[in-house]
């Protein structure tokens, strides 16, 4: 009897969700509007219902596309399909402030250019894929001179120097950034907590490049939104950035790396992020940069696992580096549970650079700039056994990269490359 019961209630949930399915529509968008199609994207976007789909035909569309409710929004094909935001904020923006409870939201299939500040910008959402886009070209609002962004909405609390990036999630849980190619705006992607935690981000098998004001990758814990409430920073943790190319991000001013974890205020929480199978090479800082410039933040428990890091630049100001460098983690506040990791690490004066007053653990790494494997410029701990230092010999012999600073651990050391 109960598992005829149970069958029974399996049987009357797949008939309502089967149902619900059913029920969307697919809309349709073309410039011309013919065959029952919409002529612009936001007339569609006005006329769908919950978890319809919209499809765009090929074409440039001039659009501010805004989006409050659950919907997929899928282009022909990233190369053909354009929504050209010349002289509005932005391409498209997905607005969970303003629409509560926001999720199931797919964005795919276009080229977004020529915003004033973000290609895509996600608020206080959840579920949102964004897939398979060009953003190029955004953040046209950026005064150089003064790396100022003049009209960005005050909820974007830090984001005067930059205009947002290309992509820029605030408030965002459980959603995808995967295979998009992000280039030639002010920076690449940004994950931030500006009006909302963000956390359970996978960021995956994007293409970020050349991208001059910014980092690649950001993960940014900024002051709160004064409409959050909050008075101190909500947090951006768990997030996942694996498979993605990040080069030659931020050479124009020198303020750049191609995966960047940064804490800004007084009580920032950026930690517990996994940073994974990345190639990230010739960017204005370091390959991987994690900074703690103030007490009392948490940048704890990151981990940098499986990358392939190159010819990047050193870091600058308080977290300065004596050379380009593949890892930089700096702390005024000590940074706990880091991990360094199976990464492999060349062409840099400095492969690791290590400043904070709590202990990091750098194990099975091939450190192979031929000059400083790793330099400890702070006062705490490093653990750097079972690394390859580019001979049997082990760091400082003749053919191996070698050490600088004290308290650390190197024995025993890899006689192979891992």
């Amino acid at each position: 009897m109960q598992t005829m019961v149970l069958r029974a209630l399996f049987g009357t949930a797949l008939i309502a969700g089967v149902s619900s399915i059913s029920a969307a529509r697919t809309l349709c968008v073309n410039q011309g509007g013919t065959s029952g199609c919409y002529s612009s994207i936001m007339a569609a976007v006005a006329a769908a219902s919950e978890h319809d789909v919209i499809k765009v035909a090929p074409g440039t569309y001039s659009e501010d596309v805004e989006i409050g409710k659950s919907l997929s929004l899928i282009g022909d094909n990233r190369e053909n399909t354009i929504i050209d935001a010349s002289g509005v904020a932005n391409a498209v923006y997905i607005d969970g402030l303003d629409h509560p409870g926001l999720r199931a939201v797919v964005v795919s299939g276009f080229t977004l250019k020529n915003a004033n500040f973000e290609g895509i910008l996600v608020t206080n959402s959840a579920d949102v894929t964004i897939s398979g886009n060009k953003v190029t070209g955004n953040d046209k609002g950026l005064n150089p001179a003064e790396l100022t962004c003049t009209g960005i909405p005050a909820f974007e609390t830090a984001e005067g120097f930059d205009c947002g990036e290309g992509i820029h999630l605030s408030g965002v849980e459980h959603s995808i950034v995967e295979n998009n190619d992000v280039f030639a705006n002010a920076g690449g992607i940004l994950l931030s907590d500006d009006t909302g935690a963000t956390h359970h981000i996978l960021v995956s098998g994007n293409v970020v490049r050349e991208n001059p004001y910014d980092c690649g990758i950001t993960l940014a814990s900024h002051p709160p939104a004064t409409q959050t409430g909050a008075t101190a920073p909500l947090g951006v943790f768990d997030n996942t950035i694996a498979g993605n190319v990040s080069s030659r991000n931020g050479l124009a001013v020198g303020e750049g790396a191609g995966v960047g974890i940064f804490d800004s205020v007084p009580g920032a929480k950026n930690y517990g992020n996994v940073v994974i199978g990345n190639k990230l090479t010739n960017n204005g800082l370091p390959g991987v940069a994690l900074h703690s410039h103030t007490p009392g933040q948490n940048l704890n428990n990151n981990s940098i696992i499986a990358n392939q890091i190159s010819g990047n630049h050193a870091d600058t100001d308080d977290a300065a580096t004596p050379g380009p460098t593949g890892i930089n983690i700096f702390g005024v506040s000590p940074i706990l549970g880091t991990t360094i990791s199976q990464n492999i690490i060349k062409d840099e004066t400095v492969d690791v650079a290590i400043n904070t007053p709590s202990e990091v653990d750098v194990h099975l790494n091939d450190l192979l700039g031929n000059m400083t494997g790793l330099a400890n410029l702070g006062s705490g701990k490093v653990d750097a056994t079972e690394n390859w230092w580019g001979c049997a010999g082990g760091p400082g012999s003749k053919g191996c990269s070698s050490i600088t600073g004290s308290n650390v651990l190197v024995q025993p050391w890899l006689t192979k490359p891992f």
